[in-house]
């Protein structure tokens, strides 16, 4: 009698894993690995497209490390055009901008966004409005720890 088959990751799958993302110096800017892992839904926006797209076809127990350019992470490159030079008179007369310091601005849809002080002096503010991740190629230590087979079930390893 042939055991059933691990159910692979396709599209729409709910997957549970763990991941470590980091940047081409080796800066972890996420780790799940030893805490809560994730559970997503390949398709619902939560996790890069091309890491998506490298989880394809794996499944419980695989472990692998993917890379990520930019064009496909989900945060583009930079741009020149989201630095912004402001003046100081736009920002509160008590607010302390100091390099580095992130300030949440608002855009003409309503929609909140963060933005790097990059410099500051007396006459105007110098704000990078590009994604910290902007430009980067990610790299992402995948493990699969559960697939949702088609029956809607978990198949997988104990946590």
């Amino acid at each position: 009698m042939s055991r059933p088959q691990s159910p692979t990751i396709g599209p729409g799958s709910r997957v549970r894993l763990h991941f470590r993302l980091q940047l081409e110096d080796g800066t972890v800017v996420d780790d799940t690995f030893g805490g809560e892992p994730l559970s997503v839904t390949l398709g619902d926006g939560t996790l890069a497209r091309g890491l998506e797209m490298a989880l394809l076809g794996m499944k419980s127990g695989d472990r692998e490390t993917v890379r990520v350019g930019p064009e496909m992470s989900g945060f583009g490159e930079r741009s020149d055009e989201a630095v912004q030079r402001m003046p100081r008179g736009d920002f509160p007369p008590d607010m302390a901008l100091e390099t580095g310091m992130i300030v949440a601005f608002t855009t003409p849809g309503g929609d909140e966004v963060p933005g790097a002080v990059r410099k500051v002096d007396e006459a105007s503010v110098t704000v990078d409005l590009n994604h910290p991740l902007a430009g980067h190629e990610l790299t992402f230590q995948v493990e699969i720890l559960a697939v949702e087979g088609r029956s809607g079930s978990w198949s997988g390893r104990a946590l």
